[in-house]
């Protein structure tokens, strides 16, 4: 299978009959929709935009986006461009398509790089980052205390294990 998906493959062209799935085809008659007296339906539909697109906002910043989509989304987020390693990440992942695991492990992968960025930023900028409201840990001592307790523990391991490998004796 290739990364190289292109929304013309996305159409089911197959037929067959799909009436043994729960559900299926609950919108295919138009007294049942909710839209109906207020829509005009159209075969044109089908073949893309069937109204007028809004003004696009601005692009003044890379914007990243599927592969799949031909241009930006009206409207994006423009407060954290991708930046750093987890930019880097990120720029490669949306090289391929979204139905691949190219695309998302990569991406949870930049978000967890993007977090050690931040605190490295605000570290940087002389703010110390208050871990136990932030991670939400007041919650989890409240209401998931002893999978809190587990997970403390083997962070305490994790980092004592650490220490003792770092701090032993090297003539050993």
């Amino acid at each position: 299978m290739s990364d190289e998906t292109r929304p013309a493959t996305f159409r089911n062209d197959r037929g067959g009959d799909h009436s043994h799935i729960k559900g299926w085809g609950i919108d295919a008659d138009p007294a049942n929709d909710p839209t109906y007296p207020m829509k005009r339906r159209t075969d044109e539909e089908i073949e893309g935009y069937s109204w007028d697109r809004p003004e696009q906002q601005p692009v003044d910043i890379e914007v990243l986006h599927s592969i799949e989509r031909p241009n930006v989304t009206a409207v994006f987020g423009t407060s954290v461009p991708p930046s750093g390693l987890s930019g880097m990440i990120r720029r490669e992942a949306f090289k391929y398509s979204e139905s691949s695991y190219g695309h998302w492990l990569p991406l949870v992968l930049a978000d967890r790089i993007g977090e050690v960025e931040g605190i490295i930023d605000d570290l940087k900028k002389g703010h110390i980052p208050n871990f136990f409201a932030e991670k939400g840990l007041k919650s989890e001592w409240k209401y998931n205390r002893k999978n809190f307790v587990l997970k403390s523990a083997v962070v305490a391991a994790a980092l004592a294990g650490a220490y003792l490998y770092l701090n032993r004796d090297k003539e050993d």
